[in-house]
């Protein structure tokens, strides 16, 4: 007659894993539909893209051949893809520099005022609540040049002389672009740069302004160093938002004049849409793909190096 060898605790421990299977499987249902849909969305049309950027695909045929690496090779000899990506790297730098500066500014002022701070924090916000497509459409009738809003400032002050032609102008259509960017995204970073200043403990601003430090010396010494994980942050989406910028160019310069805005994410439209070349066009957003991951993972590299733990 056989004997159960097996221990009361061994025994314990099993039932217990009995009891928990039937709340595994459930945990497992629970996410599966979740699971199904990025798969779809998300996986297949990834690795369905990094295999259509080595082919001719037009976009609409069954025709799908397979050509190589000719698309790269392109891409490497054409002076519009040169253009493009010299006008997106000039557009993230700036960018990324004006929204970041205009934020802390705007952070400063709205935490330092004891009156309608939130109607301020409105105010700055507001502009981030517009569409892309929007904000494009209102500033292509503040800077027309004919019957615009700052033209007619200008003629009212008798300075239509002064005019410029911000967006048929090869030489000002970047900076028009620039400009309504900034004024779109900087309450963004602005909240979290608020929210970065009111975590700073208010006794070491009031230790340091008793110690004869002014109001520069205390922020390059205390607020700026202890910003930096809100500054890591606003870095790091402020480029990868200014690098696959579309919306404001699509609809104020179309990436012209000529292709004075054109960057690499509108060429890949251009490309992709406008001319029927899906798989040169995708295997141009594989490499802005790679772009910005690129800088994304230095971004983090450097910036988190000089975060201060409070």
């Amino acid at each position: 007659m056989a004997m159960n060898l097996a221990s009361p605790g061994r025994a314990a421990e099993t039932m217990t894993v009995k009891r928990k299977r039937p709340w595994i499987s459930f945990s497992v249902l629970f996410i599966l539909p979740s699971f199904l849909l990025y798969t779809l969305f998300v996986i297949v049309p990834t690795f369905s893209s990094i295999y259509l950027s080595f082919t001719s695909w037009d976009g609409v045929s069954t025709d799908i051949r397979y050509i190589g690496f000719d698309n790269f090779v392109e891409m490497w000899h054409s002076e519009r893809v040169h253009n493009a990506l010299k006008n997106t790297l000039i557009l993230s730098a700036v960018l990324v520099v004006l929204e970041n500066v205009t934020a802390i500014a705007l952070a400063i002022v709205v935490d330092q005022v004891r009156w309608f701070r939130n109607l301020f924090r409105s105010v700055f916000y507001f502009p981030v609540l517009l569409s892309g497509i929007v904000m494009g459409f209102v500033w292509t009738i503040i800077l027309n040049y004919n019957f615009g809003v700052v033209t007619q400032l200008l003629d009212g002050m008798g300075l239509g002389g002064l005019k410029i032609d911000w967006l048929g102008n090869p030489d000002y259509a970047l900076l028009a672009i620039i400009m309504t960017t900034v004024w779109k995204s900087s309450g963004y970073y602005m909240i979290i740069y608020l929210a970065g200043l009111q975590g700073i403990p208010a006794e070491l601003t009031e230790a340091a302004s008793i110690d004869g430090a002014n109001r520069w010396q205390q922020f390059r010494h205390i607020t700026f160093p202890l910003l930096a994980g809100a500054m890591t942050v606003c870095v790091m989406l402020s480029m990868i938002a200014s690098l696959k910028i579309f919306d404001q160019i699509a609809v104020m310069t179309d990436g012209g004049p000529g292709f004075a805005t054109e960057t690499l994410t509108y060429i890949v439209y251009k490309v992709g849409f406008g001319e029927l070349r899906q798989g040169y066009g995708t295997a141009l957003s594989l490499v802005l793909f790679l772009l910005i991951l690129i800088v994304s993972l230095i971004q983090i590299r450097i910036l988190r190096k000089r975060e201060v733990q409070m």
